[in-house]
């Protein structure tokens, strides 16, 4: 081959420079300034340690390559003599180098180039661009390529006995091919191996046709054997994180609690180990959730500790914490009623208690009175009130739940004592005016005009209250002749009947026992019992007629032809 060792090996060292100060500039500043910020955390925990993927990222790559053309031969003419074929062999100490760039995750476009100089009467210098696609996982990477470009290409030289120089040249060529990496835990896990990258590559040079030995025409194809160091700048380790949170996170004593440790960054083929804890507290559980017993938890703030372990290595555990707030339970509420509010002495009134508890306690009533008597069960209570005095009386009532809370309402019951009905009594007429007498012995039964005064005022006494009844009592002495009482009070009654106006069914008359020439006019109210208020007196039958009284008769006397008339006063005769 014409093309020295020192020259080939120059141009291996330059690329390969040239491959890893692009690489170093890259991840100086594409990487802080192209390189997008790492993709949202998946809803499922990540794998311990494994990279974030972001959507868009530089890789570099570069390695040792062995390349090795099967079905590789060139022909030569000469126009001395017979075409002589020769066969192109190997090369095993070539490197190679890419750049690729990755739109997603998964897909991206890739400039890879190969340098394989000095090999086995051959010499191949590779630069093709096109499509790569990517897995990324925790582990191992698999990937493939698929390249257009060109390939320099010099020989086969040297054979039998006539040395001969094939020059370089560059023609089309093709490459397909792939491989798979494995992820480096070191530097922050932007390296890789690549264990290897097996390529397929297809080149047709032309040499052209002279007949000298330099001309000729060749189909190649080559399998590339390549392995080395990736690195990808863009990609940034998780480590475990752990978060927990108490549900509900503030409770009253007795309530179920449930706290519940979220993870990221664990390795799902590693079991993780969970553990709980919390000054004052009992937490059942061993994984990413436990509960916690808060019947005999005191009101406060209590913290939780939680912890999520797959390893003993920083970064492969985490910790959490939390607190649980547990409230005092709020005292119940009442209101306490009576129905009726107002009774008479004697009677009763229903006391109603509604407590209300805001955590649903077992609420317990008692119920007490300033005075009477109160009893009840559950909510409802009697008062009884017999015997108290007119008045009001406070009912409390009381409540209590089975924390120990309490609460008091109070009532007011109105006592009322009944007005006794009013007792009517018999009005004796004419106290303050003279009686009725019978002082005209020739007349005992006659109606003086000295009666007038008191008859006036029974008249009026019975006009007032209109209805009330007049009782006429007639007396005698017991010198006078009998039936002259009930005369008297017959002869009564027609003066009050006829001169006065009275209605007659509203006057009665009796007589009585007293010793003495009088007639009494009582005024009987309605309601009023005249035989209670006046006893010894005998009702006068209607065989006893008001005697007629009779008009006094004109005198008239003459005298020198004067004419004198006389009439004399009498209400009877």
């Amino acid at each position: 081959m014409h093309l020295g060792t020192t020259n080939s090996f120059s141009r291996i060292v330059l690329f390969t420079v040239a491959a890893g100060l692009a690489a170093a500039n890259l991840n100086g500043t594409v990487s802080a300034q192209d390189a997008p910020a790492a993709a949202p955390a998946p809803s499922a925990p990540a794998p311990l340690y494994s990279p974030t993927f972001p959507t868009k990222y530089f890789e570099f790559y570069a390695g040792y390559s062995y390349f090795r053309p099967v079905h590789a031969s060139l022909t030569t003419d000469y126009a001395s003599g017979p075409s002589v074929q020769a066969n192109y062999g190997s090369s095993h100490s070539g490197s190679v180098a890419s750049i690729s760039y990755f739109f997603n995750e998964h897909v991206g476009v890739q400039v890879e180039g190969g340098l394989n100089p000095d090999g086995e009467n051959d010499g191949f210098w590779t630069g093709q661009a096109g499509l790569v696609i990517h897995k990324p996982s925790h582990m191992f990477q698999p990937f493939g390529h698929f390249l257009f470009g060109a390939t320099e290409v010099a020989g086969p030289n040297g054979f039998q006995d006539r040395p001969y120089y094939h020059r370089w040249t560059w023609k089309q060529s093709v490459l397909a091919g792939g491989g798979v990496d494995y992820e480096l835990p070191f530097y922050n896990h932007h390296f890789s191996v690549r264990m290897i990258q097996a390529d397929y590559n297809f080149v047709h040079p032309d040499f052209g046709t002279q007949l000298d030995g330099t001309g000729g025409n060749a189909g190649i194809s080559a399998f590339q054997l390549t392995a080395g160091l990736v690195f990808h700048p863009g990609w940034t380790p998780v480590p475990v994180t752990y978060a927990c949170a108490a549900n509900p996170a503030a409770i009253y004593p007795g309530d179920p609690v449930t706290v519940t440790g979220t993870a990221t960054g664990l390795n799902p083929k590693k079991k993780a180990t969970y553990t709980w804890s919390g000054p004052g507290l009992t937490i059942k559980g061993d994984g990413p959730s436990g509960t916690i017993d808060t019947g005999s938890l005191a009101p406060g703030t209590f913290p939780i500790s939680g912890h999520v372990s797959e390893g003993k290595k920083p970064g492969m555990m985490a910790d959490c914490s939390t607190s649980l707030t547990v409230k005092p339970f709020e005292p119940p509420t009442l209101t306490c009623s009576a129905d009726p509010s107002s009774v008479a002495t004697g009677g009763t009134s229903t006391i109603t208690a509604s407590g209300t508890s805001p955590q649903n306690r077992l609420l317990t009533y008692t119920f007490s009175a300033s005075t009477g008597q109160i009893s009840g069960t559950g909510n409802t209570a009697t008062l009884s009130v017999g015997g108290a005095p007119a008045g009001s009386i406070t009912v409390t009532c009381n409540v209590a739940d089975d924390k120990g809370g309490t609460a008091s309402a109070t009532a007011t019951v109105n006592v009322t004592v009944p007005t006794p009905p009013e007792v009517k009594h018999v009005v004796p007429q004419c106290q303050d005016t003279p009686a009725i007498g019978f002082t005209d012995p020739q007349r005992p039964a006659r109606v003086n005009n000295e009666a007038k005064a008191c008859l006036d005022a029974v008249t009026l006494s019975a006009k007032t209250q209109s209805d009330a009844t007049v009782v006429i009592v007639g007396e005698q002495s017991s010198s006078a002749h009998p039936g002259l009482a009930a005369q008297r009070a017959a002869n009564t009654k027609q003066f009050l009947t006829t001169d006065e106006g009275i209605d007659a069914s509203r006057v009665s008359i009796r007589t009585g026992t007293a010793d003495k020439d009088t007639v009494e006019a009582y005024l009987v109210p309605a309601g009023a019992n005249f035989d209670a208020d006046v006893m010894g007196t005998t009702a006068v039958d209607d065989s006893v007629k008001p005697q007629v009284r009779k008009p006094l008769h004109m005198r008239k006397h003459g005298h020198h032809g004067h004419k004198h008339s006389h009439k004399k006063k009498a209400m009877g005769s």
